[in-house]
């Protein structure tokens, strides 16, 4: 039976591959998408969420902004990388897409979703994680409808954006923090595991051969996104984060995980947002994550690849 799962997102290029992953698939039933302020403003990257549907003709998948801010403090976005629209690279057209915004907003459709299914749903979110937290705390009844948390953030080794942290989690250490101790099972895919997916010229080659205006596009969105990594970290070829979730639910043989003890950092001066992995068990922590480690990587590009092929031939 697919895997039924709410995306949530903040597109980004990383986000909008995820996305079509999704909802290419047969092995996962893509139930909603959510958006969240992060790689660029909440009424940006739920623009952005709309957009990729459009071109990508997936319809009938609601779409609902959530957050705009942390928890806690002001929003940060990483322009720097994304560029001005969270988006940039490709043309979309002017006007809006003519895939709406469901008016629920994300909480609400978030319930909504896990009520209507039959069986528990698995939350993905690949951007900070304001929303799942904030469901957390607004619907604690509804716990038991989620089977599991699969999210990209956090690293069991260096940061992006701080030495110590992650992106995703230093936009919202406080809400990351609700989510780990949340008692839920959480699988992570962190930067440790997410820098081996890289956008080499071979992959973007082979996208550019399905001879598709969804292929085009693609190949615009990772030819930005190369620009900018090597650019702001003297990346060779960009890493594709995001896809790693879905990929997981996919196939699970396509990383391997290790099950571990994770915490958000707080407080530290330096360290605030890291998430403290501890691989060797020396804290003595109950381990409370599946930490993603080793990834195929022919593999996961096949998926790639794949999803793009299917959803451009049904253009």
């Amino acid at each position: 039976m697919p895997v039924p799962v709410i995306l949530d997102c903040d597109p980004g290029h990383d986000d909008a591959f995820n996305i079509l992953l999704a909802a290419a698939h047969p092995a996962v039933d893509l139930l909603a998408v959510t958006t969240v302020a992060g790689n660029q403003t909440l009424e940006k990257t739920t623009l952005n969420a709309r957009r990729v549907c459009a071109v990508a003709g997936i319809r009938g998948v609601p779409i609902a902004a959530g957050r705009d801010r942390p928890l806690h403090g002001a929003a940060r976005v990483a322009e720097n990388i994304h560029g001005g629209s969270g988006l940039d690279g490709p043309g979309f057209g002017e006007g809006e897409p003519d895939v709406p915004q469901d008016p629920r907003g994300a909480l609400g459709l978030i319930r909504d979703t896990l009520l209507a299914h039959p069986a528990p749903v698995t939350l993905v979110p690949t951007g900070p994680l304001t929303n799942i937290a904030a469901f957390l705390l607004a619907y604690p009844e509804l716990i038991r409808r989620i089977e599991r948390i699969v999210l990209m953030g956090g690293s069991a080794g260096r940061g992006n954006t701080t030495p110590a942290a992650e992106f995703n989690i230093l936009c919202d250490p406080e809400a990351a923090d609700i989510v780990f101790a949340s008692g839920l099972p959480i699988t992570m895919f962190g930067l440790n595991a997410t820098h081996q997916v890289r956008a080499t010229p071979d992959v973007v080659a082979r996208i550019a051969a399905l001879g598709t205006p969804l292929g085009e596009l693609c190949v615009e969105l990772l030819t930005y996104f190369a620009g900018s990594y090597r650019e702001v970290y003297g990346f060779d070829a960009p890493p594709l984060h995001d896809p790693l979730t879905v990929a997981h639910l996919i196939d699970p043989s396509v990383i391997s995980l290790v099950r571990a003890p994770v915490t958000v950092e707080l407080t530290g001066t330096y360290t605030r947002g890291m998430t403290v992995v501890d691989l060797d068990g020396v804290t003595g922590r109950p381990a409370n994550v599946d930490v993603g480690m080793e990834v195929d990587v022919p593999a996961f590009w096949d998926l790639i690849v794949e999803a793009v092929r299917v959803l451009g031939s049904r253009g």
